[in-house]
């Protein structure tokens, strides 16, 4: 299977967001949202450790949307629909096609925690992935310590399947972390 050729969907909505492809231009926002949020995605997200620049956070968006047409990482983006802002940003990664098989990860502007929002983002693209992609796994991955990122597949009845031991660092790499393992499948 060519899975370039894949037609499905660039954009679809929940109750309160839009959930989109990434654009080129929208490194600018993107940009804001990590530097509004750097104490808190320090914490979990290798990314957030590095400097930051627009340009740079331009050019991996644009990467992204490469990628995105390309099927080969599906990440998108996250807005509010009623004021357009801008709120988090998601995906589905580490993709096997042949399954298929995708992981979700996902970050929120912190200006924006709190509210339910990437609870319902990992439901959209929990039923996205389902019914435009036909998946038949879909995992997320989490540090054992990161207690808001691991309630979401908790609250929407993902199964703990497994936590790997001393499988991640720290942000200093001064310590061993667990990473957990939850799973929905068709």
């Amino acid at each position: 299977m060519n899975t370039i050729l894949l037609d499905f969907p660039h954009q679809f909505s929940t109750e309160r967001l839009l959930i989109r492809m990434p654009l080129p231009g929208d490194g600018k926002v993107v940009f804001e949202s990590i530097q509004a949020s750097i104490h808190e995605l320090k914490e979990w997200l290798p990314f957030a450790r590095y400097e930051q620049t627009e340009q740079k956070v331009e050019e991996n968006i644009r990467e992204s949307h490469v990628q995105f047409l390309k099927r080969e990482d599906l990440r998108l983006l996250v807005f509010n629909k009623e004021t357009n802002e801008f709120v988090g940003s998601s995906g589905l990664h580490r993709i096997n096609w042949a399954i298929p098989k995708f992981e979700i990860g996902y970050w929120i502007d912190s200006r924006f925690s709190g509210k339910g929002l990437m609870t319902e983002v990992v439901q959209g693209i929990t039923d996205f992935a389902f019914r435009e992609l036909n998946a038949r796994r879909i995992e997320i991955r989490c540090d054992s310590l990161n207690y808001r990122s691991k309630a979401i597949p908790e609250r929407l009845g993902y199964t703990l399947e497994g936590i790997l031991k001393n499988s991640g660092l720290s942000i200093n790499d001064s310590s061993l972390r667990d990473i957990m393992i939850f799973a929905k499948t068709s």
